[in-house]
């Protein structure tokens, strides 16, 4: 049953001409001081959660992005502002790019949040996605093998530190502590002081691909996972909901289908379905265009990729549309009794589900974001017992 309501932000500045047909996505360059108003619009956006109910705000980290796309760059360091400007709103990390980081200093960071906050801080891992961003750091991208060696060995560190306990490891990418003199002996063992206040750290993770590797990988550790956008009532997100079950049961766990598990998706409220697609038609499509060939939709062409790249290339070949989308399930388009319907047969089909994750597509103005998101919780959000609307029905 879904209880949970979230919604994702990732910073962006304030972008015209959207759309197939508008600026292409490497042409946009924005200002230093645009660039610098996207943090305070995401405390806005985090504000306007807090005082409405919502459960969790996800926020993603991204590096050097003048397109102006997501302008996060520290979580953590977010995270810790908007616990002091809010209330009661979770902030998650959604994702920490852990090959970007040396575990050890992921790790210090998130439980110094973690005991500082109250535990307001959720914690989750990702390998990343943009090659300008992982390579300038250092570390794999383009050899994917590497980069999951390197996010897998980098966790296990992470979990190790996170017991508070001394602790050794040897790896392929780490050796910690380094058998160094100190203090009059040779170290070889280090600890996480202070270490996060509790525990099991709850950790989640994006699911892309869904292979075994992975689900066996998050099992482990007791990862829960997103599932997020584009056809979250297709068969893909089906096979990954079982594929993620049954690593669980592997491991003696059983889970409800949907269980430890979050359902992402775009949404926008309108007066119509019609009506609403046709409002967010061009924040899908500069959604689409900016992670389109990010590994993000497997199923686009080399030819559609260059089509929204160049809009000159518009209708040479067909691209994605929001039609598409609303059919498939992933993006909640229309009245709010329309959302409602669409969540509840989800919720049915999907008994372990109690969290989503609902999002404005990139380019979305902010005050067209708020007004989703005021919607959202006052005439979305008590059909299942959740918001503000509700907490103060069921008193009266």
């Amino acid at each position: 049953m879904i209880t949970k309501f979230d919604s994702s932000y990732y910073g962006t500045a304030d972008m015209e001409n959207l759309g197939y047909k508008g600026t292409p996505i490497n042409e946009r360059n924005y200002s230093q001081k645009e660039l610098q108003k996207a943090l305070h619009k995401v405390v806005q956006y985090a504000k306007c959660m807090d005082e409405r109910g919502y459960n969790t705000f996800w926020m993603a980290e991204h590096h050097f992005q003048p397109e102006g796309t997501e302008l996060i760059p520290n979580l953590l360091m977010m995270a810790m502002h908007l616990c002091g400007v809010t209330k009661n709103l979770k902030i998650g990390c959604g994702f920490n790019i852990v090959p970007m980081w040396h575990p050890l200093r992921l790790a210090e960071d998130y439980a110094m949040a973690d005991i500082l906050t109250g535990g307001r801080v959720i914690f989750g891992v990702g390998r990343g996605y943009h090659t300008r961003e992982v390579e300038t750091f250092g570390s794999p991208l383009l050899d994917q093998q590497a980069n999951r060696e390197i996010f897998e060995e980098g966790v296990e560190v992470i979990f190790k530190a996170f017991e508070g306990k001394p602790f050794s490891h040897k790896g392929k990418y780490y050796t910690i502590p380094p058998e160094v003199p100190y203090r009059g002996y040779t170290l070889k063992e280090i600890t996480l002081v202070p270490g996060p206040e509790r525990l099991p750290v709850e950790c989640w993770q994006p699911i892309q691909s869904g292979s075994e590797r992975a689900f066996d990988f998050m099992a482990k550790y007791g990862i829960s996972g997103v599932i997020g956008g584009g056809s979250a009532e297709g068969g893909a997100v089906e096979r990954h909901l079982i594929g993620f079950q049954q690593a669980y049961a592997k491991r003696g766990i059983k889970l409800e289908l949907g269980e430890r598990l979050a359902l992402g998706y775009q949404f926008h409220i309108s007066s119509s379905r019609e009506q609403a697609i046709k409002e967010a038609a061009p924040h899908y499509e500069e959604n689409m265009k900016m992670f389109g060939e990010l590994r993000l939709v497997r199923a686009l062409t080399d030819e559609q990729i260059e089509a929204m790249r160049n809009p000159a290339m518009i209708g040479t070949v067909k691209l994605p549309t929001i039609e598409d989308a609303v059919k498939a399930g992933g993006f909640l388009a229309g009245r709010p009794e329309d959302i409602i319907e669409q969540l509840k047969a989800v919720e049915k089909r999907y008994p372990g589900i109690d969290r989503v994750i609902c999002a404005t597509p990139l380019g979305t103005p902010l005050d067209v974001q708020l007004e989703d998101l005021d919607r959202f919780a006052k005439e979305v959000m008590p059909a299942f017992g959740a918001g503000k609307t509700a907490t103060r029905a069921a008193a009266e």
